[in-house]
C-alpha cells in the first residue's frame, strides 16, 4: 500500500501499490527518508510535496526577430515544448498545441479541432501534431508534399518534422518518410535551379525496429530498439558534412536529435555524442560530458547549435551563439525538457513527475506513472511518453528514481 502521509503524521491519501510491487522487490529509494520501497507489498511514504517551481512554464532565448521567442499567455500547463525553423510549438496539458513566431505558411495556425494532441513536432516551415488515435496532423508549408500525411493514418507512435520532409514512426516500429527527397542546388551553369536527390525519405532496410525518429535538414536519424542509430539522406552533395556517420561504437543510446547538418545521440550513461557539421563548434560537447537527460540540435542552412538537459535541470548550450542562442537565461534549474530551433532555443520548466501540473507531486501523480508502467525494454503505451522520464521509451524504476526527486520535504 502507498501511504501519503503528512509531517503531523496524518494519512492524507493511499493508493494500491500492487501495479508496482513486482518491479520493485528488493529495491530501496531513499532520497532524505522520503521514498522507501522495501519488499512485495512495500509501503511509498512520502511527506510534503514540492510547490515552489513554476510547473509547465517555457522559457525562449535567441533570435526573436519573428516573435518566436514571446512565448504567448497563459504561459501555463506547458507539458511539451519544440522549435521549428523561426516558429515554436507548445504542447499544453490539455491536449491543445499553442504555436508562435513566423507564421507566413501559416506554420502557427493549428487545424481545428486543437484538442487530443499527445506529440508535437516543428519543421523549417511546417507543423506536425500526434493524435491520441495514432493519427498525425500536418500543417504549414507544403509546396514539396511535407503535410501530405501518408495512409493508414493513424497508425503512429511518433512525429519528427525536417527542413521539408517528415517522418512518422509506425505502431510496428517502421518508419515512414514523405515530403521532399533532395536538396536545392542553387544554379547549374545555365543559372537555373535544381535539386539533387539525397534520399532522406528512403528508410534502409531492415525498416523495422525502430523505436525513436529526428529528422535534420537533408538528413534522417531513428534509433532502434537495441540501442542503435541509423542515418540516411547524406550522400555526395555540399550539405554531406559527416551527419550520417554514427561514431562507433554505434550502441546504448536512448535519444537522438537531429538539426541544421549535425546530429546527436545520448547514450544509457549520460554522455553525448556529436557528430557531423562542427564549423560552429556545435559538435564539441563542453565538459564535463555527463549527467545529461535530453537532447536537442538547432540550426538552419548555415550555422547549428546544440543543447543538453542536465539530471540537476540546469541546461548546456553550445555551438553558434550570433543571436544569444546559446546564452541560456538565469536561473538556469528546474528545466524538465529542451528544444531548438534555427537560430533559438527553449526550455519547459517543472517538476519531474508532476503530470497533473497542479504545482506538486503527488499520488494522482504517481497513479500517472503506475498505469504507463512497462518495464525495461517494453514500449510505454499510447500517451505515456511524458511518463518516461529518463528520455528513453519505457517507463521503469528508472523513471521512478527520477520521479521521486520531486519529493523534497520542503514546505
Amino acid at each position: 500500500m502507498l501511504l501519503e502521509v503528512s509531517r503531523s503524521g496524518a494519512v492524507l491519501s493511499q493508493f494500491d501499490f500492487s501495479a508496482l510491487a513486482g518491479n520493485a522487490e528488493g529495491v530501496t529509494i531513499d532520497t532524505d527518508g522520503v521514498i522507501y520501497i522495501v519488499s512485495e507489498t512495500p509501503e511509498l511514504f512520502v511527506l510534503t510535496q514540492r510547490a515552489d517551481v513554476p510547473d509547465g512554464t517555457i522559457v525562449a532565448w535567441g533570435w526573436n526577430y519573428y516573435g518566436q521567442c514571446n512565448v504567448p499567455a497563459p504561459n501555463s500547463d506547458f507539458i511539451a515544448v519544440v522549435g521549428g525553423g523561426d516558429h515554436s510549438l507548445g504542447l499544453k496539458a490539455d491536449g491543445s498545441i499553442v504555436a508562435w513566431g513566423r507564421n507566413d505558411f501559416d506554420q502557427c495556425n493549428v487545424p481545428a479541432p486543437n484538442a487530443d494532441f499527445v506529440a508535437v513536432a516543428g519543421g523549417m516551415y511546417h507543423s506536425l501534431g500526434l493524435k491520441t488515435d495514432g493519427s498525425i496532423v500536418a500543417w504549414g508549408d507544403n509546396s514539396l508534399g511535407q503535410c501530405n500525411v501518408p495512409g493508414p493514418n493513424p497508425g503512429f507512435l511518433g512525429v519528427a518534422g525536417g527542413a521539408y520532409h517528415s517522418l512518422g514512426l509506425n505502431t510496428d516500429a517502421s518508419i515512414v518518410a514523405w515530403g521532399f527527397n533532395g536538396y536545392w542546388d542553387c544554379c547549374d551553369d545555365q543559372g537555373n535551379d535544381f535539386w539533387v536527390e539525397t534520399g532522406q525519405c528512403n528508410v534502409p532496410v531492415p525498416n523495422a525496429d525502430f523505436i525513436a525518429v529526428a529528422a535534420g535538414l537533408w538528413h534522417s536519424l531513428g534509433m532502434k530498439a537495441g540501442g542503435s542509430i541509423v542515418a540516411w539522406g547524406c550522400g555526395d552533395h555540399q550539405y554531406d558534412y559527416g551527419q550520417c556517420n554514427i561514431p562507433a561504437p554505434n550502441t546504448h543510446f536512448v535519444a537522438v536529435a537531429a538539426r541544421s547538418s549535425h546530429s546527436l545521440g545520448l547514450k544509457a550513461g549520460g554522455a553525448i555524442v556529436a557528430w557531423g557539421d562542427n564549423y560552429d563548434g556545435q559538435c564539441k560537447v563542453p565538459a564535463p560530458n555527463r549527467d545529461f537527460i535530453a537532447v536537442a540540435a538547432g540550426g538552419g542552412y548555415s550555422g547549428g547549435h546544440s543543447l543538453g538537459l542536465k539530471a540537476d535541470g540546469s541546461v548546456v548550450a553550445w555551438g553558434h551563439d550570433g543571436a544569444g542562442q546559446c546564452n541560456v537565461p538565469a536561473p538556469n534549474a528546474d528545466f524538465v525538457a529542451v528544444a531548438a530551433g534555427r537560430s533559438h532555443s527553449l526550455g519547459l520548466k517543472g517538476i519531474y513527475g508532476d503530470f497533473d501540473i497542479d504545482g506538486d507531486v503527488g499520488l494522482s501523480d504517481f497513479a500517472v506513472l503506475s498505469n504507463c508502467l512497462s518495464g525495461p525494454g517494453v514500449r510505454a503505451p499510447l500517451g505515456c511518453a511524458r511518463a518516461s522520464l529518463d528520455g528513453d521509451v519505457d517507463v521503469d524504476l528508472a523513471d521512478f528514481s527520477i520521479f521521486q526527486r520531486a519529493f523534497s520535504g520542503g514546505s
